[in-house]
């Protein structure tokens, strides 16, 4: 957990000229220490989605992977990559509903060992493959090999956001279309704003992101490894009318979002304390606690950042690869 902690000094240090920073190997890292802590607390699609009153946290995930299907035009017998895979929630549900063959791609071992084994309980193992590496160098994937891809919450982990969008065009086919949900800073983000600085700041320590890219640099990093950007939206603002902020599960008990303890402030700090007490017992693995309290501070910033409006979980593209490649 303290050489975690130190990740962005490390990466600093980088910047300034200093060797041998991996931040692929930060990710893997991160994912390491929190993984099951986000499972027992979020579920097993570790994504935001848009909430709506009516309906539960799961609900609402559920219905935002049903939209991602119906834009990708997913149809069955075709081969789908999935971007940064994680335990493979939106696979599931991509690969039961669409028919369609999807392909994981993951750098943590235990995330994929985790996906197959649920995937396996879901009967749907002959249905899915498995790429250990690191998406920012898929060679093992020959050119223009899927009909569709889609990366949620993967790519703003990225240290090089072009170089990872121009490995994911090289190994769709011409036409191929691409779904993205990235984690971005709004245009209510005021760099010479202290607070705004801190929170920015504390995010990218708790989520493992190099940086977090505007909207606009999103579309502009698509555009130059070669997409079309079709459409590009926040749905974190929704158009009909308001719905239940992205950053309620962590702030609040909610009537349907439900009242999972370990997910609002109260029910956080419990966990903490049953954490260290469990590290006491040998019930926990020594340094459980740390990583729940990475996992608290993170929760708030957060809340800190949606309330304030400069942070957004749900930038939501939908690209083309072109037919042919202009210039």
């Amino acid at each position: 957990m303290q050489r975690f902690d130190g990740w962005i000094d490390r990466a600093s240090a980088e910047q300034a000229g200093a060797p041998g920073y991996d931040h692929a190997e930060t990710v893997k890292e991160y994912y390491d220490l929190c993984g099951e802590f986000m499972v027992f607390s979020w579920g097993e699609s570790l994504h935001f989605a848009p909430l709506s009153p009516q309906e539960s946290l799961e609900e609402s995930k559920i219905r935002h992977q049903r939209l991602m299907i119906a834009k990708l035009e997913l149809r069955e017998g075709m081969t789908v990559i999935d971007v940064g895979c994680g335990i493979g929630g939106p696979m599931r549900r991509v690969s039961r509903e669409a028919g369609v063959r999807v392909v994981g791609v993951n750098n943590n071992k235990i995330q994929l060992d985790k996906a197959k084994s649920l995937n396996a309980e879901a009967g749907l193992d002959r249905m899915v493959d498995y790429l250990e590496c690191s998406f920012m160098d898929m060679s093992a994937i020959a050119d223009d090999t899927f009909d569709r891809g889609y990366a949620i919450e993967s790519t703003c982990h990225a240290p090089d956001k072009v170089g990872a969008f121009a490995e994911i065009y090289r190994v769709l086919k011409p036409g191929a279309l691409f779904w993205g949900q990235e984690m971005c800073m709004t245009e209510k983000f005021d760099p010479d704003d202290n607070r705004h600085r801190g929170i920015k700041q504390d995010l990218m320590h708790g989520i493992a992101l190099k940086d977090i890219a505007t909207m606009d640099e999103v579309n502009r990093a698509l555009v130059t490894a070669g997409f079309e950007v079709i459409e590009g939206i926040d749905r974190a603002v929704e158009e009909n009318g308001p719905t239940t902020p992205w950053y309620q599960p962590m702030e609040a008990p909610h009537r349907t979002l439900g009242t999972a303890l370990c997910r609002f402030p109260l029910g956080r700090k419990a966990f903490i304390g049953a954490s260290s007490l469990a590290e006491v017992l040998g019930m926990f693995p020594k340094g459980s606690a740390d990583v729940v309290r990475l996992l608290d501070r993170t929760a708030n910033a957060y809340v800190a950042g949606g309330k304030a409006g400069i942070f957004t979980p749900l930038y939501c593209f939908l690209a083309r690869k072109p037919l042919r490649r202009s210039g």
